[in-house]
């Protein structure tokens, strides 16, 4: 995995962000993984309780897949694509309640989904390159340096 980093920020090259909703984007096959960036779980604080979404609603973009909780927030986990749920990630969150904030890119993503609306909505995600230099201004301006929790 190719990784760039600004203030401990990472954003790896070979996925799709959605700046607004700061989820990142994985296609698998004909589904997509989805998963709080780094800068969302940072930005957040220590994940303390996720509410999921049963797999097999269909969901518009912007709807949650789930509602986290966290130590400094409260709220949905959105879908940057419209599309049918086929799975998501509650046995690792059972296991590992903050393994979002150890590892957002890796077996801390949310959920798998199946679009339905992926060329209309492709043009909401923009890749590792772009989102990094958008993301660098967005933590200058904010004063963000990111961290992984330790335990």
């Amino acid at each position: 995995m190719s990784l760039q980093v600004w203030r401990g920020c990472a954003f790896p090259d070979e996925l799709l962000y959605d700046m607004q909703l700061h989820v990142w984007v994985r296609p698998e096959g004909d589904e997509y993984v989805l998963g709080m960036t780094d800068v969302a779980q940072t930005m957040g604080g220590r994940v303390v309780s996720v509410t999921w979404k049963k797999p097999g609603r269909v969901l518009a973009r912007g709807q949650a897949v789930a509602v986290v909780e966290s130590a400094k927030w409260v709220g949905p986990f959105p879908t940057p694509l419209s599309g049918q749920l086929m799975a998501i990630n509650r046995e690792a969150f059972d296991a590992d309640i903050a393994i979002a904030n150890r590892d957002p890119y890796g077996t801390g993503w949310l959920a798998r989904l199946h679009p339905h609306e992926l060329d209309a909505e492709r043009s909401c995600l923009v890749g590792g390159g772009e989102a990094f230099e958008r993301y660098r201004e967005l933590i200058d301006e904010r004063d963000i340096t990111c961290y992984r929790c330790a335990q």
